[in-house]
C-alpha cells in the first residue's frame, strides 16, 4: 500500500518552488552589497528543493533537476578556487577583491565584483551538498534508482 500524498502540500510547493528559487538568486546577487550572498542564497534554493522532496519524494526531486548534484559541487568548487587563482595571477593577494566594469549599449555601465564569482561558487557548493543529502535520504529505503528492475 502506497502512502497517500497531500494535495494541499503539492499545490503549495508548486506555487512556492519558483518563487523561492528567484529569492535565492536575488540573495546571491545582492549579497556583496547587502545582507545575503552565496551561502544564504544556496540555503534558500536548498529549501526549495527540500520542499519538493518532502512533497513528492525522490522521484519529484529528480524530475525537478536534470543535472547531477555532484556537478553543482564540482563547478562551485571550481568557481571559488579560480576566483582566488585569478587574483594571484594578476599580482594581488589570494581572493583579493577586484571590480570589473563594462559599458553595455542598452544597460549602460555594468559593474561586477570578483566577490560575486566567489559567491556563485559558494551558492553552487551549498546547493550541491544539499542535493546530495536529499538523494541519499531518498535512497535510504535500500533501492537503487539507477538500477533497472526486471
Amino acid at each position: 500500500m502506497t502512502p497517500r500524498r497531500s494535495v494541499i502540500l503539492d499545490l503549495c510547493v508548486q506555487a512556492e518552488f519558483h518563487t523561492l528559487l528567484l529569492l535565492s538568486l536575488y540573495l546571491l546577487f545582492a549579497g556583496h552589497n547587502q545582507p545575503g550572498g552565496g551561502f544564504a542564497g544556496g540555503l534558500v534554493a536548498s529549501c526549495a528543493f527540500g520542499l519538493r522532496f518532502v512533497a513528492g519524494g525522490s522521484s519529484a526531486l529528480s524530475r525537478s533537476i536534470s543535472v547531477p548534484a555532484i556537478t553543482f559541487l564540482g563547478v562551485g568548487m571550481l568557481f571559488a578556487i579560480l576566483t582566488g587563482c585569478v587574483s594571484l595571477l594578476t599580482g594581488h593577494e589570494f581572493l583579493e577583491s577586484a571590480i570589473f566594469s563594462a559599458d553595455l549599449m542598452v544597460l549602460g555601465t555594468v559593474k561586477a565584483s570578483s566577490v560575486l564569482f566567489f559567491d556563485i561558487g559558494v551558492y553552487l557548493v551549498v546547493l550541491g551538498m544539499s542535493l546530495l543529502l536529499l538523494e541519499q535520504l531518498g535512497g535510504a529505503d535500500g533501492t537503487d534508482p539507477d538500477e533497472v528492475q526486471p
